[in-house]
């Protein structure tokens, strides 16, 4: 006995329908044609499927047997087909990202509650540990999108520009620096400057800052969490520098102060590396609309 998946259709339309014409209606074929394939698989089968004297009709023994198939078959193959349509259409996927930049945090989680109420199908996860090789990571395929301060020409990668900000210097709230207003290189020259755990090339406060005017701090201090470096901040016990968008929220702080770094102050650019035949997904393009809406909120810098 050859069975096909319109057989097993067909006979979970006919059970659900109590008859053949509107079961047709459902198979969207003639009530003609659908009685010919019945009848062609009873032919195969060598029973009857159905008890054709009953109304409305009903399943011999048999044809309970492949009901049952049916019933086990048919959800796993419509619900596979619905996956693959939404691949297609861009509403299933996968988005597993890598941060290269430790205080994304802050900023990028509301950014993914958002995200996975609007696209719940997709696979969403946060790859912490290609932290510092995440675009490597991207070329090989392990994650689908980078959060970088530090784009570079990767056949295959494309980056997208998300929003800019600027590295700003935390101090206690009497620092001299907070009546200036700003602060040169040589300023943390006598400085404990807490840092997180990265490496210099990734740390604006060196690669923008220190290390092209040749300053090195008194001390460096690394800490893992902001609102530790902070505290120790508020306490005396070092500065740091931080992206505005975490800063923010910390604005009203009276035990805080907020120093530009420069005269002028320096500006970065957010980027998202994504991989070149992910960029036009609808679920891609929904993350990267989110992250720009997000921006707006969370990078004003404090006062």
């Amino acid at each position: 006995m050859h069975l096909e998946l319109r057989h097993l259709r067909t006979i979970r339309a006919i059970h659900e329908q109590g008859g053949l014409a509107r079961a047709a209606d459902i198979l969207n074929i003639t009530q003609s044609a659908l009685s010919h394939q019945v009848k062609a698989l009873e032919d195969q089968a060598g029973v009857d499927l159905f008890v054709r004297r009953s109304r409305p009709m009903r399943l011999s023994a048999a044809g309970l047997r492949l009901l049952r198939l049916a019933e086990q078959v048919l959800p796993l193959v419509e619900a596979a087909e619905a996956e693959i349509e939404g691949v297609g259409d861009g509403r299933v996927g996968q988005l597993h990202i890598a941060l290269e930049c430790h205080a994304c945090f802050d900023w990028v989680l509301p950014v993914l509650d958002k995200f996975r109420r609007a696209f719940p199908e997709v696979d969403l996860d946060i790859r912490q540990r290609l932290a510092f090789t995440a675009l490597p990571a991207l070329q090989r395929e392990e994650v689908d999108l980078v959060i970088s301060m530090d784009p570079e020409p990767l056949p295959g990668i494309h980056f997208e520009p998300l929003f800019d900000y600027s590295p700003t210097l935390v101090v206690p709230a009497g620092h001299p620096l907070v009546a200036r207003g700003f602060a040169r290189p040589e300023d943390l020259a006598a400085e404990s400057l807490i840092v997180y755990p990265m490496t210099r090339s990734r740390l604006d406060v060196f690669s923008e800052f220190l290390t092209p005017a040749g300053i090195e701090p008194r001390e460096i201090r690394e800490i893992e969490l902001t609102d530790v470096s902070l505290m120790l901040v508020a306490a005396g016990r070092g500065v740091a520098v931080m992206p505005d968008w975490v800063l923010q929220r910390h604005a009203g702080n009276p035990e805080l102060g907020f120093v530009r770094l420069t005269e002028s102050g320096i500006r970065r650019t957010v980027h998202a590396g994504i991989r070149e035949e992910l960029a036009q997904h609808a679920y891609m393009q929904h993350f990267l609309r989110l992250a720009r809406t997000e921006a707006v909120r969370s990078t004003r810098p404090p006062r």
